[in-house]
């Protein structure tokens, strides 16, 4: 593959001390979660999105939750002290955490935001995130993404398809 690139996420795991492993695939432009699950061949409540919400407050808020999941907009705004939430636009993402599309990781966006991760990160002994730009996931144990990204778990999505 020849010389390693990091990420800055990657380089701040490594100045925090926190073990992770890296997945990477092809890719040229965005692709979606579940997509990029089936590259790697890792099941969906593994791997987690990151998304991106601004508030009443017009501040923003990271969410971090499984692919194959929605973001409950009560719950998450709730989780947050706010009314009400709404997805960032697209093309604001950038501007905002400095990562762009399908790249957008917790760990080492422009400012730390408040974030949420899914309680259902709880119950993986490793999580699969965005390891900051595109073909490339990061895995590591749920607590050090939280550790990572100054997040806290709570009940933030919709329960799709369980049984």
């Amino acid at each position: 593959m020849g010389k390693e690139v990091k990420t800055n996420a990657m380089r701040i795991l490594d100045r925090m001390k926190i073990p992770y492993e890296y997945h990477t695939y092809e890719c040229k432009e965005f692709t979606d979660g579940c997509h990029v699950a089936d590259l790697l061949g890792l099941p969906y409540e593994k791997v987690f999105k990151t998304l991106v919400t601004v508030g009443n407050s017009k501040n923003y808020f990271v969410f971090v939750l499984p692919i194959a999941e929605e973001l409950d907009m009560k719950k998450a705004a709730k989780s947050v002290g706010e009314k009400s939430v709404a997805m960032v636009h697209v093309k604001d993402i950038n501007a905002i955490t400095g990562y762009i599309r399908g790249c957008c990781t917790a760990i080492g966006m422009k400012k730390q935001f408040v974030t949420r991760i899914d309680i259902s990160a709880k119950e993986q002994p490793v999580v699969i995130v965005s390891g900051g730009r595109l073909g490339l996931q990061m895995e590591l144990k749920p607590e050090d993404l939280c550790k990572a990204c100054g997040g806290e778990y709570a009940d933030i999505s919709e329960k799709r398809n369980r049984v």
